[in-house]
């Protein structure tokens, strides 16, 4: 533990399961840049409910985006948690309601890694269009004169259309990438407005019209109870037999399972995948055996910048609110009623994550 310091509020982290041998000034220097003058950082074990909540029962913050989940039984056993700093974009590691019934504001990192998960996107986009999967195989098996036939049966990029099922930050910013290539962008988001959407050159369609005309669907949507299997039989059923389907967001937004068989019957072409709905997936798992499916180890957002950024980023969010202000990303915004905290920037108090 970091010395003790009278007056500083406590943040608590997650004591990693492997540590190296240094201390926490070390091993926290990127989110001390922010709050050292403020807080003083404590490890707390994680390996159950019961031994995380012994040493952060009197945290004033937490600090989190791995390991246990801080869920309604950890939430209710916090005397007196202001704020769940979360150093990703997604949340699922917090039970969200049970945080804002506690006034616990939650703060995510949203847009730390925008152009990386974009880049990644349309990395696999490319990959399941041409192929490369089977095109580097079919080299690497001595049949060189193979792969030319193969792909004199798959239509060119230009003129193909891209559907994008959500269309935040991410979307946003593939379908700028996209735009070069010639590929015609559709995206279908009930919270975002047409105007937007037009505005980037994008034509806005519901999800019936997005699965009948994509020939490459990349799904961005957070993990909820709406978004959750929304890629299931009956949507795969609806879409085109020479689709691509691309995920760098939210593994369980995809039924593995129906993809899996959409894949083997032939009617979805390839898919690009950066995550899975359990990860590491089991050796067994046929996605890992097909030809047509590109897979990467939940990496998209991963460059030299982006955890130290993140890190950074997530413990000044925390800083903001143990200094009595509003955090500059915040998840739910419905605990405002129940908090005290001064709306300070000019941003409004409804967005959520990846908007």
């Amino acid at each position: 533990m970091l010395k003790e310091n009278v007056g500083k509020k406590k943040v608590v982290v997650q004591l990693p399961a492997v540590a190296k041998q240094i201390s926490l000034e070390e091993r926290y220097s990127l989110e001390l840049e922010s709050l050292a003058d403020v807080a003083e950082l404590v490890e707390a074990d994680g390996s159950s409910p019961g031994s995380f909540l012994k040493g952060a029962r009197d945290a004033d913050a937490l600090l989190t985006s791995w390991g246990i989940k801080i869920d309604q039984q950890i939430i209710s056993g916090l005397e007196k948690c202001a704020v769940i700093g979360v150093g990703s974009v997604g949340v699922d590691m917090v039970d969200v309601d049970a945080a804002t019934e506690a006034g616990i504001v939650v703060t995510n990192v949203p847009d730390v890694f925008i152009e990386e998960v974009a880049d990644h996107t349309l990395m696999l986009l490319l990959a399941c269009a041409r192929r490369s999967k089977l095109m580097d195989k079919m080299v690497n098996d001595g049949k060189w004169y193979k792969g030319r036939p193969i792909l004199e049966q798959i239509p060119r990029l230009w003129g193909q259309t891209l559907g994008l099922i959500s269309f935040g930050n991410v979307a946003t910013a593939v379908a700028r990438r996209a735009k070069p290539f010639g590929l015609n962008v559709i995206a279908y988001d009930p919270y975002v407005t047409e105007l937007k959407m037009t505005a980037e050159g994008v034509q806005p369609v519901n999800l019936s019209e997005l699965y009948e005309k994509s020939d490459y669907i990349s799904i961005h949507p957070g993990l909820n109870d709406t978004s959750r299997a929304m890629l299931n039989d009956d949507a795969f059923a609806a879409m085109k037999n020479t689709v691509s389907i691309i995920n760098c967001g939210r593994g369980p937004t995809i039924d593995e399972a129906a993809l899996i068989r959409a894949l083997q019957s032939g009617q979805v072409s390839a898919a690009g995948l950066d995550v899975l709905e359990k990860e590491p997936p089991e050796p067994d798992n046929p996605l890992l055996h097909m030809d047509n499916v590109v897979l990467s180890p939940h990496a998209a957002s991963a460059t030299d910048r982006m955890r130290p950024e993140t890190r950074r980023r997530a413990a000044r969010e925390v800083r903001l609110v143990l200094e009595g202000k509003w955090p500059m990303s915040c998840v739910n915004p419905a605990v405002l009623p129940n908090v005290d905290l001064e709306r300070w920037q000019p941003y409004p108090m409804t967005r959520g994550p990846n908007r």
